[in-house]
């Protein structure tokens, strides 16, 4: 398995990318209110990449035809906008990426939009949480799948959640998903040890109900079998050449979430 590294220059390079990509999910957001289509958040989102000098790495993925994913309730990722009118109650998802000059960002949250109902906001806060459990395990000299079983560990200590086992986070950097795949679960100790120059997207995703999934008839969207709700975030994070952490795709870097783990940033990028 050949995992790219990158120098510092470019990882600061990813940098720009991944706020970029920060930038517009925040946008999107702030857009995101029961009445609104999918396909106008797309817009928003497309017009924020171009501003920021950069190009969607999703549209015209394998035929893609969106800037951003929209999953909404029992679907979990790859929704692609239209026409579909965000309704009081839902589920969304928004999951985002960027390139600027050839390199990429991707990242992804999930909301609700009023009125919140309890049970399907901890899955949120589940699976965020699981998202920072897994970026603190993946610290320089860790093996890879340590991530995994971070996250898997942390989702069970919370609650009976599935975590889908056919769709896991993976390397970036010239290309939007590159070596390695990366799981939301397993054994810790195993596969490639985590070495500065290194970039991951880390994006558990987890439902209320079972963990197991299908394809829409689009070919793209992913949703539960049992339609039960379910939840997806991303970051991508990168090992520095001083071997610390940093979160590209964060404001902060990730400082004040990987604080309580323990964890010092970066200073470099």
């Amino acid at each position: 398995m050949a995992i790219q590294i990158k120098s510092l220059d470019q990882l600061k390079i990813m940098r720009k990318a991944g706020l970029l990509v920060r930038s517009t999910l925040e946008l999107v957001r702030s857009q995101i209110k029961a009445g609104i289509t999918t396909s106008a958040l797309d817009a928003v989102a497309e017009a924020n990449i171009k501003r920021g000098g950069g190009t969607s790495n999703f549209k015209g993925y394998h035929g893609f035809p969106a800037t951003i994913c929209v999953s909404i309730n029992d679907e979990i990722v790859h929704g692609i906008p239209g026409e579909r009118m965000i309704m009081p109650g839902d589920v969304v998802s928004i999951d985002c990426g960027a390139i600027i000059n050839g390199w990429h960002g991707d990242a992804a949250f999930t909301m609700i939009v009023d009125p919140v109902d309890t049970a399907t906001q901890k899955m949120l806060d589940v699976c965020e949480e699981s998202m920072w459990h897994g970026i603190a395990a993946g610290v320089n000299g860790a093996r890879l799948s340590d991530i995994g079983h971070a996250i898997e560990k942390y989702v069970t200590s919370q609650g009976n959640y599935g975590i889908l086992r056919e769709y896991g986070g993976h390397g970036i950097g010239t290309a939007m998903h590159m070596e390695p795949h990366i799981l939301n679960y397993g054994k810790p100790g195993n596969g490639p040890k985590i070495e500065p120059g290194m970039v991951f997207a880390i994006e558990p995703m987890i439902a209320l109900g079972s963990e197991r999934t299908r394809v829409l008839s689009d070919n793209w969207t992913v949703a539960t079998v049992d339609q039960s709700r379910s939840s997806h975030f991303e970051n991508s994070y990168c090992i520095a050449p001083d071997g610390k952490p940093f979160v590209l795709t964060e404001e902060d870097g990730g400082a004040a979430r990987l604080a309580p783990f323990g964890i010092a940033i970066s200073p470099l990028i």
